[in-house]
């Protein structure tokens, strides 16, 4: 089971993630915090796999909190809950180290998918959340759309037809052994590929990896 601290000042949307990660059978929620300083102190407590957390709560926001369990239970990932009014806090998310953007609105499958991505060391941006991501990184890079693209394909270029195909199915938020599943390959051999993408389009992290993917065209809408 994939252990879990929720994090909220709802106690109605704890409820309801609580109740979808139960449903799918492989999630099990140990602890809720109501404000981030009590979700570092139950990080602190509990050692979960995933630490699940609202953006905007008291005391100490998502983010503070993110980069606060990160530092002090490094074998915890973090994923984010985020709404659609909120794509101006993602960059620094992502510089706090969260590997997982998830809507509060968004489909259950969604968010069962991304808690299993992100414990298995996967990033995973929900499809909607992607295009804010992409949209917000590309306003501070400067540039328009069609030129964020156009540098995205041509990095993408640099890959084999095998590590571009892996690259699409980074940026759709499939883990080391889904995409070994999916083309029929050793885990050990995805992982081989999976780094070498991020050494040859020069990138630190998998969510990074995945927004080149997403501006290159190469995540399939049905992944």
């Amino acid at each position: 089971m994939i252990r879990v601290l929720l994090a909220d000042d709802e106690a109605m949307v704890r409820a309801g993630v609580r109740a979808i990660l139960a449903s799918g059978g492989e999630s099990e929620v140990v602890a809720e915090a109501g404000d981030g300083h009590e979700a570092v102190e139950l990080a602190l407590a509990h050692r979960p796999d995933v630490a699940l957390l609202d953006i905007r709560m008291p005391r100490l926001d998502g983010i503070a909190a993110a980069a606060e369990i990160l530092r002090a239970t490094p074998g915890t990932a973090v994923a984010m809950l985020t709404t659609f009014s909120e794509q101006a806090y993602v960059n620094r998310a992502l510089s706090a180290g969260a590997t997982g953007f998830l809507l509060k609105s968004g489909d259950p499958y969604e968010l069962m998918a991304g808690v299993r991505a992100v414990a298995e060391g996967a990033a995973f941006l929900s499809p909607k959340v992607a295009r804010y991501v992409v949209e917000d990184l590309g306003r501070s890079a400067g540039g328009g759309r069609l030129a964020r693209e156009e540098r995205a394909r041509l990095r993408a270029g640099r890959l084999s037809p095998r590590e571009r195909e892996v690259l699409g199915l980074v940026g759709a938020g499939l883990s080391n052994p889904e995409i070994a599943a999916r083309l029929h390959l050793v885990e050990g051999t995805v992982k081989a590929y999976v780094s070498a993408v991020l050494d040859r389009l020069e990138v630190r992290n998998r969510v990074q990896a995945a927004i080149v993917a997403y501006e290159a065209g190469l995540v399939e809408a049905d992944v």
